[in-house]
């Protein structure tokens, strides 16, 4: 008599489901490379996605596929990116694919909410209660200049930069002192103790710990380890080219062995090394991953030929870890011009007579035209300029609403409700 053959797991059997469904639901619109990406559930798998090549489309389909073609539970699919903003439109853009509110725990997150929410519920394994405390940048900064004794911003931010760097790397106070190369890290790595001790004795964690915590206890405790790899049966990361090192250890763990894992980025777009992305994660990929597919996207629906032979002659330039050549169908379009202006006043003053001078000529609305500029400090003497042609604009960003000064004084006390221990929501509040 045969031995009963064994059951196969929840994720084995919907992905036999969805290698036996001749539904195809999700593929409508989609290119090749792009429908090979959405159907690729047979292992890892690293989307190599240019530059508005529908990056985002790929994933919230697959989500769609998984669900709808393969029967996957909603709340046992994970899918990472690196803003709030994009958080939300992957979710709206997943939920509006789905029928009936199918997508009811689907998980949408940041790095920093998904391991917010592990820390929550694995609190007690830390030593936390589970109101704790997250402090934000300005906490963060109050902090240091407390223990270092000096109201030096450049000095704080250098040495709060380098101790965030040591935590990005999963390097704890002891690890950082012996690592210490000057005698300025020497210093940092014995800020970095008393630093650490504060933070636990106000019962909170920064923004650093939301990752590395996270890594360190999944690393260290096999029961917590079993649990979360049980819940995710396949995990999405978008931008995955601006991922640091202690992501991508998170990343690791949470796939598991089964490596049930789908990661698009695109090496060319890499512009966070600053604050401790890892462009060595995606070459890092094909080692821990021998059966690691590729799929690269690169015909792109946002710009026209000229554009793009622009962006790919400047691209050209970077080292390359995988060749690609982004191409579109929108035709040829007008030639890109480079204009050279003495400083920044005259930069402002040429863009608003651009401006009124264009809208003039091809009676055009305000709405139809926009600015964009590489940083905050950027906009104050473009609106100066705007401002004085009486021309009408609305500004894009900025300060957020929970950094204003009104904001955070109404929230430490909301902090201090959650967590007594919390003394400079506490200090704040009184």
């Amino acid at each position: 008599k045969k031995p009963p053959a064994s059951r196969p797991s929840g994720a084995a059997r919907c992905k036999r489901n969805c290698s036996n469904s001749r539904r195809r639901p999700m593929s409508h619109g989609l290119n090749v490379p792009q429908r090979e990406a959405v159907h690729y559930l047979d292992g890892p798998l690293l989307v190599l996605a240019g530059a508005g090549s529908g990056k985002t489309r790929v994933i919230t389909q697959k989500i769609a596929w998984m669900i709808e073609g393969c029967g996957y539970p909603p709340n046992k699919i994970t899918a990472i990116t690196f803003t709030n903003k994009a958080a939300k439109e992957m979710k709206e853009r997943a939920d509006a694919l789905l029928q009936n509110g199918s997508a009811e725990g689907l998980s949408v997150s940041t790095f920093h909410a998904l391991g917010a929410r592990f820390l929550r519920q694995e609190a007690k394994h830390l030593g936390l209660k589970p109101g704790f405390s997250i402090f934000d940048a300005s906490d963060t900064a109050g902090l240091f200049q407390e223990l270092l004794k000096t109201a030096d911003k450049a000095h704080l931010r250098r040495v709060h930069s380098r101790i965030s760097l040591w935590k990005n790397a999963l390097l704890g106070p002891e690890q950082a002192a012996a690592a210490a190369a000057d005698e300025f890290e020497r210093a940092a790595a014995a800020t970095y103790v008393d630093y650490e001790k504060t933070l636990r004795a106000y019962q909170a964690v920064d923004f650093d710990d939301l990752i590395r915590l996270p890594v360190n206890l999944l690393e260290s405790n096999d029961e917590v380890l079993a649990r979360w790899q049980s819940r995710i049966w396949h995990l999405l990361v978008d931008e995955y080219q601006d991922t640091n090192r202690c992501q991508y250890r998170l990343m690791r763990l949470l796939a598991g062995p089964k490596a049930a894992f789908t990661a698009v980025g695109d090496d060319d777009q890499s512009i966070y090394a600053w604050r401790g992305a890892d462009i060595g994660n995606i070459p890092l990929l094909q080692e821990d991953y021998p059966r690691l597919k590729i799929i690269t996207l690169e015909q792109n629906y946002r710009s026209t030929t000229r554009i793009l032979q622009a962006a790919n002659a400047v691209i050209a330039n970077n080292p390359k870890i995988f060749e690609k050549k982004l191409w579109s169908e929108h035709g040829h379009g007008d030639a890109v011009h480079v204009q050279l202006c003495r400083d920044d006043a005259h930069e402002a003053e040429w863009v608003a007579a651009r401006l009124e001078a264009h809208r003039f000529q091809h009676r055009g609305k305000w709405a139809d035209y926009a600015v964009l500029y590489r940083g905050n400090h950027q906009a104050r003497v473009i609106e100066q300029q705007l401002r004085q042609q009486k021309i009408p604009y609305v500004l894009s960003g900025g300060q957020s609403f929970f950094d204003k000064a009104e904001i955070k004084d109404i929230t430490s006390y909301l902090r201090l409700l959650a967590n007594p221990d919390d003394d400079p929501a506490f200090i704040r509040a009184i």
